[in-house]
């Protein structure tokens, strides 16, 4: 892959010589405008100039958010911020991400990104499902000195969102956006295309085909190949159907009979607004819709959005509100099922089984994914309101008062159930060996209905009230200065009732249950967490050229509450220590400072650095620092239950971890910013981070809440901006980033070299946190090798691995490229973003499923029927290692090749160690402005049309077969890095949208 990035780095350096050469054309326009002069929104709404920030930020504009209609505003913001990496979590009909700034610090809590919307602390699941037509812009601050007011929500960078302004005509103005998007699977795995269905040995067809068997109720592809005398024939397909008769089909390869069963996605988004205003108020109304008709069939989401902005300035008080209701639903089907697509034989038409039940599918020893999506379904509904309000009072010309607050109430119901079956039909008449048996013969164990339900509920409050100073000591030093108070409240309650066996099928009520399952069992628990916290932020500009940042923060959290307990068992009352965070920075502009270096070449120049300590309690958890309750499994005995205090312990000198940050920037702008140049570089060492470590099972205890640790994360960031040609009608854009990062883990607890994240026994592998390595990385056994490099096997020819886990690779990528461009002619505008990840690798739980089937190319690109040997392998012979002659899996033909690939070869982690490598083309989009002079005797003001392509090319490492895209193997948050069968392939999609304003 060190061809593609050779590429991308061309395609900037190449822009970056030809912007040179484009001076000198004939009517080349220079004129720009200063962004720097541009009042950003940073922490806690303070509004500042570019030139004052001391951290790094990176703003992105509403044209860049919606250039390719991307209904999730979160993943809009792919591949457009440096140092900002976005990995889809679920991607389903509602996909969510994990949003990790800089990459991690903590290695048990949650290290993604804080949101803010509009000045007050928001959460990711409500951007994401926010429009992103109403979005005016992100300033993602990347740093910990321009976070470091809001405290420890803040220790990992935020994302402040702020939306559209209202403009202030007096008269109404509208503003209608439609768009149709179409989206297909894309990147499935690539399995041989040599063997279909069957199984050596099996009973179904006793005829030998090169030592195995065909079967057609197999769910894998361990049977004869497509140029062996079957091959063509009309064969038996999956399980007789209900009438007693089998599908039949030709016996060859279909190549895309995983794609088959997929359909073409259709999602509709459209959305009205309108606004009025004048010199003192204005109103805004915005009425969204998005409906998802997913790849799945019967795989639905409805959102729909209502948001009312307001505001009024009434003498020197001036009061702004916004009110966001949100309607979202969604019906889905079973998560395992694109598992059963994995394991279907190359030759079976899934299409043909769409009304066939369990004991009639493809295969006995999978389920029918058609069944799965009509009796395995969850759906939820979930409201949310949000109310945010901004007061302002001026008392006089250098002092004022303010406020922020924002109020979140939601709601969600969710149900799921699952439809019974039993495999007791007796399968008769059909002349082959599944007659006179039932699906029990074959292992099959009847499926038990089931009905849950989910009522949960929750409340936010944040507020900011702060008093503001704005002063000019002299006439050359401002001073301005912040100081206030924040209050953080937020409640949660869940309760779930339900259970299995139902009474009358298709009536999923709990009053149908007739087995319900144990209260303490289910999902029923409340919480609160509270926070308050004193505050002050300080900037002092000098001259406009020289700044000096400082913030100071005190804050409380009922995370850290912990209740002393006395010798004698009694209580001593609660202790809860407040935590101070705090951060220098400055900000030098010498271009300013010295008019002499401001000339054609240079024209602005920045520097800035920034220290900064900030504090994490999210890690603990709500109730962990307390000791809780939970109802054991058969203790005291049989079905009698007690109640005894969980095996989880805690430290009471528990503290929150602290990051302590320096960083470093520079800003260069070149021939009036048409060459502009950013970096960063930075240092974020974590002191005391926080984990549960495994103790003995000895001691009753199962692990131990408490600091354990310290690591240090640090990287830096590149941004090169160019403008190659500019004229009257023609622009040309381009934009290359360069982010790198590490997180190496220092110093563990105890003497403890590792702490295990998430493991697996098949194969044998894990995430963990190792002393002296990058942080996470992924262990797993070896294959054994000689001082060559070669493979050594047992006598009975497989391979050998090592007895203990040892470091396979690291998640997080060693770089990554980030690359925009836009072309504006007129009012055609054409742009594009991808980016290029690597150094990072995952393990497949696809390829090892894969190699299970037989459905795996390494499976099949030798003939079977003469055993396997492993290539360069060999054997320890008197001291010697000799080249190996034995096939794998005790004998040299197809039998021994089955048991091999279906046993040994499963076990060893290394073999499972996909690359994460991936060049990704993220937009494509092009639009087109109508001209102003074909609408200006309409009642249209504008009009925009426009198509666009997302993800509409990849290419992923050469040893990552389309198992999985690397970015869903962060399912498991911090533990990420294993690629389970319950995420599906990734969609390529196509649409068109309509903007008008009138």
């Amino acid at each position: 892959m060190k061809k593609l990035t050779a590429s991308v780095l061309a395609v900037v350096l190449t822009s970056t010589f030809a912007m040179v050469s484009a001076q000198e054309v004939q009517n080349d326009s220079t004129k720009t405008t200063d962004i720097r002069e541009v009042v950003v929104t940073g922490a806690l709404g303070i509004k500042k100039r570019q030139d004052a920030l001391t951290g790094a930020n990176q703003i992105v504009t509403a044209q860049e958010i919606t250039q390719a209609k991307n209904p999730n505003a979160v993943q809009a913001l792919t591949g457009k911020v440096s140092g900002l990496q976005i990995n889809v979590t679920n991607n389903s009909v509602n996909p969510t991400t994990r949003v990790v700034l800089r990459g991690p610090r903590s290695i048990s809590g949650n290290n993604e990104a804080l949101v803010v919307i509009d000045g007050v602390i928001s959460s990711q699941g409500i951007l994401q499902n926010l429009p992103p037509d109403i979005i005016d812009s992100y300033n993602v601050i990347k740093g910990m000195s321009g976070a470091a007011l809001y405290g420890e929500r803040g220790s990992n960078g935020v994302i402040v969102v702020t939306t559209k302004k209202i403009g202030r005509a007096e008269k109404l103005q509208f503003n209608l956006t439609n768009s149709i998007d179409f989206s297909q699977v894309y990147k499935l795995p690539i399995k041989q295309n040599r063997y279909g269905q069957g199984w050596p040995g099996d009973a179904f067809d006793t005829t030998d085909y090169g030592g195995t068997n065909f079967a057609a109720y197999e769910n894998t592809n361990w049977g004869p190949a497509y140029s062996s005398a079957l091959g063509g024939q009309n064969v038996f397909q999956g399980m007789p159907q209900a009438d007693g008769n089998f599908l039949t089909s030709p016996y060859i390869y279909r190549e895309n009979n995983m794609k088959d069963f997929f359909k073409t996605g259709v999602l509709i988004q459209n959305g009205l607004s309108v606004n009025a205003g004048g010199s003192d108020s204005y109103v805004f109304l915005s009425v969204n819709r998005a409906e998802n008709d997913f790849i799945v069939e019967n795989d639905k989401m409805k959102r729909n959005n209502f948001i009312l902005k307001a505001g009024r300035q009434l003498g020197n008080f001036r009061i702004d509100g916004t009110v966001n209701y949100l309607d979202l639903r969604t019906s889905t089907t079973s998560a395992g099922l694109y598992d059963d697509l994995i394991q279907m034989p190359t030759n079976i038409d899934i299409r043909r089984f769409r009304n066939s039940a369990p004991d009639a599918s493809y295969s006995i020893y999978s389920n029918n994914p058609y069944w799965l999506i009509d009796n395995n379904r969850g759906d939820s509904k979930e409201r949310n309101i949000t109310a945010i309000l901004n007061l302002d009072y001026k008392l006089n010309k250098n002092i004022n008062f303010s406020y922020a607050g924002t109020l979140v109430s939601g709601s969600n119901i969710s149900e799921s159930h699952l439809n019974g079956f039993t495999f007791d039909r007796l399968y008769n008449g059909t002349g082959t060996y599944v007659d006179g048996k039932q699906g029990y013969y074959f292992g099959a164990e009847d499926i038990i209905s089931n009905y849950y339900k989910t009522v949960g509920s929750s409340w936010r409050y944040y507020g900011d009230l702060m008093a503001n100073f704005d002063y000019d000591l002299t006439d050359d030093l401002n001073l301005k200065a912040n100081v206030g108070h924040n209050i953080q409240d937020q409640t949660s309650s869940q309760a779930q009732v339900g259970g299995s066996n139902l009474q009358i099928p298709g009536w999923y009520h709990i009053n149908n249950v007739l087995q319900p399952a144990p209260f303490y069992s289910l999902n029923n628990n409340s919480s609160r967490q509270r926070s308050f916290a004193w505050f002050a932020n300080l900037d002092l500009n000098y001259k406009n050229y020289l700044f000096f940042n400082s913030t100071f923060r005190y804050e409380k959290t009922s995370l850290t509450s912990v209740n002393i307990v006395n010798s004698d068992g009694t209580s001593a009352g609660f202790k809860n220590t407040g935590f101070a965070y705090y951060s220098f920075g400055a900000s030098f502009v010498p271009t300013k400072a010295f008019e002499s270096l401001k000339g054609d070449i240079l024209n602005y120049a920045k520097i800035s650095a920034s220290y900064s300590r900030v504090g994490n309690a999210q890690t603990i958890g709500v109730f962990g620092l307390d000791r809780v309750g939970a109802f054991p499994t058969g203790y005291p005995f049989g079905d009698i239950s007690s109640y005894l205090p969980t095996a989880q312990l805690y430290d009471v000198n528990t503290t929150p971890e602290f990051y302590y940050s320096k960083e470093a920037n520079i800003q260069l702008g070149f021939l009036k910013d048409r060459i502009t140049l950013e970096g960063s570089v930075y240092r974020n060492d974590t002191d005391n981070f926080i984990t549960a470590v495994t103790t003995s099972s000895a001691s009753g205890i199962t692990s131990l809440l408490t600091n354990v640790g310290d690591n240090r994360n640090q990287g830096f960031e590149i941004d090169l901006g160019a403008t190659p040609f500019k004229t009257k009608d023609f622009e040309w854009r381009v934009k290359g980033s360069y982010t790198t990062y590490d997180t190496e883990i220092l110093s563990l607890a105890d003497g403890a070299d590792e702490i295990a994240l998430l493991t697996s026994t098949t194969p044998a592998v894990g995430i963990y946190a190792v002393k002296g390595e990058n942080f996470p990385v992924i262990k797993g056994t070896k294959y054994q090798r000689d001082p060559n490099g070669n493979i050594i096997v047992g006598a009975n020819g497989n391979p050998l691995s090592t007895s203990t886990l040892e470091v396979l690779g690291k998640v997080n990528p060693d770089y990554i490229l980030g690359f925009n461009t836009s072309f504006k002619y007129k009012g055609i505008t054409l742009s594009a973003t991808a980016d290029y990840r690597t150094g990072n690798s995952f393990i497949s739980l696809t390829k090892n499923l894969m190699g299970f089937t037989g459905a795996l190319e390494k499976t099949a690109d030798f003939d079977r029927s003469q055993g396997y040997i492993v290539p360069n392998s060999v054997q320890l012979v008197g001291g010697q290692y000799v080249a190996n002659t034995a096939a794998a899996g005790g004998s040299a033909d197809y039998t021994g090749v089955n048991a091999y690939f279906t046993g040994a070869y499963r076990a060893v982690g290394e073999e499972f160690l996909v690359d994460g490598t991936a060049l990704k083309v993220r937009e494509i989009a092009l639009s087109y402005d109508l001209p102003k002079s074909i609408l200006k005797n309409t009642f249209v003001n504008s009009l925009t049309v426009g198509v666009y392509a997302r993800n509409p090319f990849f290419i992923y490492a050469k040893d990552n077969r389309n198992y999985a895209d690397p970015e869903t193997a962060s399912t498991s948050g911090n533990a990420g890095g294993i690629a389970t069968t319950g995420q599906y392939p990734t969609m390529r999609t196509y649409g068109f949208n309509l903007n008008v304003t009138f």
